[in-house]
């Protein structure tokens, strides 16, 4: 007589299955905690990729402004000077050592000076390339030899020497520019031409510090 098997699981059989059960189990644990990995890895890439980006792209910087130079226009050179004075009062003003006579803003030269040092100023506090190097630099140099030229041009001056009209702006002679051209690209072994008396005359009647 044949036996026939029970109808419920034998506990090998259950036990058995159990390991299959936690086989599956771990390879599926495993699988995820890989993936979470791989996630992870991938969002630290994509982090450093946009600081390589930031690190190595070069920045938006615009020109420096130069009043000598700056563009026939009313409304820039309005914007300049007034952005310039609250800087001046904010900043420059503050040191004690600081120099600026009550007619800095009849003499280019000066606002020049102090516009240039202010320029310098921002890019050192605030701009791209910001560094406390910058800044150093800044109160070591830039400000103590702007503050000593503009004391050794202009720190004597006063408003009442404006009151009369100052020599125009200009080259000294620029007439003379062929001439000499012409001699320094041709006979320069020779002597250079000699001034005429136009020229002689001009120099003459030319105050000897050309202007204010």
């Amino acid at each position: 007589m044949t036996d026939t098997p029970p109808d419920y699981a034998t506990t090998a059989a259950v036990a058995g299955l159990a390991r299959e059960l936690e086989g599956l189990r771990r390879t599926v644990d495993t699988t995820t905690a890989v993936s979470r990995r791989v996630e992870d890895l991938a969002a630290v890439v994509a982090d450093l990729a946009v600081a390589v980006e930031q690190l190595t792209a070069t920045p938006t910087v615009a020109p420096p402004v130069c009043w000598l130079d700056l563009a026939a226009d009313e409304a820039e050179a309005f914007a300049v000077l007034s952005k310039l004075t609250v800087w001046l009062g904010g900043i420059y003003l503050a040191y004690s050592d600081a120099v600026l006579p009550d007619c800095w803003a009849w003499h280019p030269d000066l606002i020049e000076e102090l516009l240039w040092l202010s320029q310098a100023w921002q890019t050192a506090y605030a701009g791209p390339r910001a560094s406390i190097s910058l800044v150093a630099d800044w109160h070591d140099r830039q400000r103590p030899n702007v503050a000593r030229r503009i004391k050794q041009t202009a720190g004597a001056c006063s408003i009442e020497n404006h009151q009369t009209p100052a020599c125009p702006l200009g080259v000294p002679l620029a007439d003379a520019v062929d001439a000499i051209a012409a001699w320094w690209a041709t006979h320069r072994t020779q002597p250079p031409p000699v001034p005429t008396a136009d020229q002689l005359a001009a120099a003459a009647a030319r105050p000897t510090k050309g202007r204010r």
